[in-house]
C-alpha cells in the first residue's frame, strides 16, 4: 500500500513511496489486491498475507472490501498498522471483527509520548490512540499484539509501556514484539536528519529475512 499518517524516521519505505499516492497513478481494485493475493498463496504454497509499506487503515473502504473477498478462501491475513486510526473510531475494530481471519500487529511508536513525536513528527497525542486502538480491539475480540521500535528507548520507559499494556491485556504485555531499526542508508539519512541517536539497530546485510518487516 502507498500512504501514511506518520513520518517515522526509522521507516524503511523511502518516502517517495509513501508519498506516491500524491502522483495520481492507478490503484489496484479490491478484488484485484484479493485476487493477488490468492495467487500468490497457491503459487507459493503459503496461507499466511499482508499488506505492507504503508498505512493500510487509511484506506477503510477499500480495504474492508478486500477482506470480504478473502473470507472463507482459508487465508490467514496480517494487518500492519500503527492504530491511530482504530483509536480514534472503535468502530473500526468492530469491523475487524467480521473477519475471524484477520490478525492485526500494532506497530508501536515509541513507549510514550515524547518518544512518539521525536520519533514521527506527530502529535504526541498519537501515542495515546495508538494504546486506544489495543484497547478497542480487545473489546471487540480481534486477534492481535502489539510491537514496539525499542532501539531509541531505555529500559526504563520500556518497563512503563509494558505496565500501560498490561492493563490493557495481561495476554498483550506477555507477547509484545521487541522491533530493532534496521539501518538501512536512507534510514540512516533520516535519522542524521532529525538529530535522532538510537541504542541498537541491524545492519541490512546482516538482518533475516523474516525480522525485515
Amino acid at each position: 500500500c502507498v500512504g501514511c499518517g506518520l513520518t517515522c524516521r526509522f521507516c524503511w519505505v523511502r518516502d517517495e513511496r509513501l508519498l506516491s499516492g500524491e502522483s495520481g497513478e492507478d490503484f489496484f481494485s479490491a478484488a484485484q489486491v484479493a485476487e493477488t493475493f490468492l495467487r500468490m498463496a497457491v503459487e507459493n504454497k503459503i496461507r499466511q498475507v499482508r499488506i505492507s509499506g504503508g498505512e493500510p487503515l487509511i484506506g477503510r473502504d477499500h480495504l474492508l472490501k478486500i477482506l470480504s473477498a478473502l473470507q472463507h478462501k482459508k487465508i490467514h491475513f496480517i494487518l500492519e498498522t500503527n492504530g491511530i486510526l482504530l483509536g480514534e473510531d472503535d468502530s473500526y475494530a468492530q469491523d475487524l471483527a467480521l473477519f475471524p481471519f484477520v490478525h492485526v500487529r500494532v506497530s508501536l511508536k515509541g513507549t510514550n509520548e515524547e518518544e512518539f513525536a521525536r520519533l514521527t513528527g506527530a502529535d504526541p497525542k498519537g501515542f495515546q490512540l495508538q494504546l486506544a486502538g489495543l484497547n478497542n480491539l480487545v473489546k471487540a475480540g480481534v486477534s492481535a499484539h502489539p510491537a514496539v521500535m525499542a532501539s531509541f528507548s531505555g529500559k526504563e520507559s520500556m518497563d512503563k509501556l509494558y505496565n500501560l499494556v498490561w492493563k490493557i491485556s495481561p495476554r498483550m504485555q506477555s507477547e509484545i514484539e521487541r522491533e530493532e531499526v534496521i539501518l538501512y542508508p536512507h534510514v540512516l539519512e533520516k535519522l542524521k536528519a532529525a538529530g535522532v541517536r538510537y541504542y541498537s539497530g541491524h545492519k541490512p546485510e546482516k538482518t533475516r529475512r523474516e525480522k525485515i518487516s
